[in-house]
């Protein structure tokens, strides 16, 4: 059987990086981003792979979200990456929290994906049952690391990637009797429209590094924060 992936933020960045790896590599990708007919790159790459479905989705529409999963009803689902992600708001200090902003960022970082997860977790477990190990895969952040955090700050993005940390921590207990593995992944300070163009390594780079650590990760490691190194992030 060739293996599905089902990626959400595909239309650039990481995402979009990730799609076409996985493409390259022969696997079915099913490829989801608020505006796929705006997205030229993966437009590009749907011409080039008729293994590539495109799919519209807000992943903080619940609704969409239960709507795409009866869409892919019998659909085995190996591999299911969160990449979805907001920033927020950038240059503000202690005492001008957006609290409006902050609730819209989690609501796309740390609800969705676990809304995500729940919602496809039969297309997982249909995966399961033909001998395969499934993946849920968060992209998560090292500025979620409370045990790296030197500099302050960042209240609003840090605090959604600590709390989806928990969220991929439970689910690594909750879904280890499915066969299912999860796993948290810094995937670097990557040249995106988030990181900026002063980052240190481009999307391809980090979504090989991601790539193999998915390729490569073991039922001892669910549950972890893994960067793209394949190296372990303290929480």
């Amino acid at each position: 059987m060739t293996p599905t992936l089902l990626i959400t933020g595909a239309n650039r960045g990481i995402g979009l990086a990730l799609t076409e790896q996985y493409l390259e590599h022969g696997w079915r990708v099913i490829a989801c981003c608020r505006f796929p007919g705006s997205a030229p790159h993966l437009m590009t790459l749907k011409k080039r792979y008729a293994s590539l479905s495109t799919h519209a989705l807000d992943v903080s529409n619940q609704a969409a979200v239960a709507q795409l999963s009866e869409t892919l009803a019998n659909t085995p689902i190996h591999l299911l990456i969160n990449n979805a992600g907001l920033y927020g708001p950038k240059g503000y200090t202690l005492g001008e929290t957006d609290t409006a902003a902050w609730q819209e960022v989690l609501s796309v970082n740390t609800i969705a994906p676990l809304v995500i997860a729940e919602s496809f977790l039969p297309h997982l477990i249909l995966a399961a049952q033909d001998g395969h190990t499934p993946i849920l895969a968060f992209v998560s952040s090292k500025v979620g690391s409370m045990s790296d955090n030197q500099s302050g700050g960042g209240y609003i993005y840090r605090s959604s990637k600590a709390a989806l940390n928990a969220v991929v921590k439970s689910l690594s207990i909750d879904l280890r009797p499915k066969g299912i593995r999860t796993v948290a992944l810094h995937p670097g300070w990557v040249q995106t429209q988030m990181g900026g163009p002063n980052a240190l390594i481009t999307a391809p780079t980090s979504a090989h590094g991601l790539k193999q650590v998915l390729d490569t990760l073991t039922d001892s490691q669910s549950g972890s924060f893994i960067d793209y190194q394949g190296k372990e992030i303290g929480w």
